[in-house]
């Protein structure tokens, strides 16, 4: 009966999977980050009324509701991250020993963070040609709209610091990996 309740207090404890004090916050902002959906919901809404009641459609409403989409979506990878919800094949690390999960746990977030070092330097580039002009001016780049908000600059700012919490986040995982006990025989894939 004791194995009973505390499945059914990991399946409610949304934050079962939350490995450290940092994901803790990521998956917390999450929350917050919500409210950008709600917001480009109001700007269609207020878009549709303008254009087919009043016959006036705004110029700002598609580049205010697209930023605020591919901004939500690109927080969404530090937070699935935070979260424990990324790509995993399960059949294969649902099979093997806790020491064998500690020992893919490392591997893979040696693997991750070669790969975000490397996204991160790309999105550096990106980010210094979007920001400034070939001399050096801080010059923000727009989307070359008659409003022409200098959202591409923003986003691509965006996906480095993604890319940034994503490598602290994985770094974090890898110490508590190499430092997690596999030992005792109780630890299972939801225990970390």
């Amino acid at each position: 009966m004791t194995k009973e309740a505390e499945i059914i207090a990991a399946v409610e404890d949304g934050d079962a999977e939350i490995r450290t004090g940092f994901d803790r916050v990521i998956a917390g902002s999450s929350n917050i980050l919500a409210w950008a959906i709600f917001a480009a919901f109001v700007i269609t809404v207020v878009e549709v009324i303008a254009r087919y009641v009043f016959d006036s459609p705004t110029f700002w409403a598609h580049e205010s509701t697209t930023f605020l989409i591919a901004a939500t979506f690109l927080i969404g990878g530090p937070i699935a991250l935070a979260r424990d919800k990324h790509i995993r094949v399960r059949m294969f690390y649902d099979a093997v020993t806790p020491a064998r999960r500690r020992l893919l746990d490392i591997v893979n977030s040696v693997i991750a963070l070669v790969f975000f070092a490397g996204l991160a330097y790309a999105g550096w580039i990106m980010v210094g040609k979007s920001w400034f002009s070939p001399i050096g001016e801080l010059r923000l780049e727009g989307t070359g709209t008659s409003w022409n908000p200098p959202t591409p600059a923003l986003l691509k700012m965006l996906v480095l610091v993604a890319v940034g919490v994503m490598f602290v986040q994985t770094l974090l995982h890898l110490i508590a990996a190499i430092r997690r006990d596999v030992s005792s025989p109780s630890t299972t894939a939801g225990e970390k």
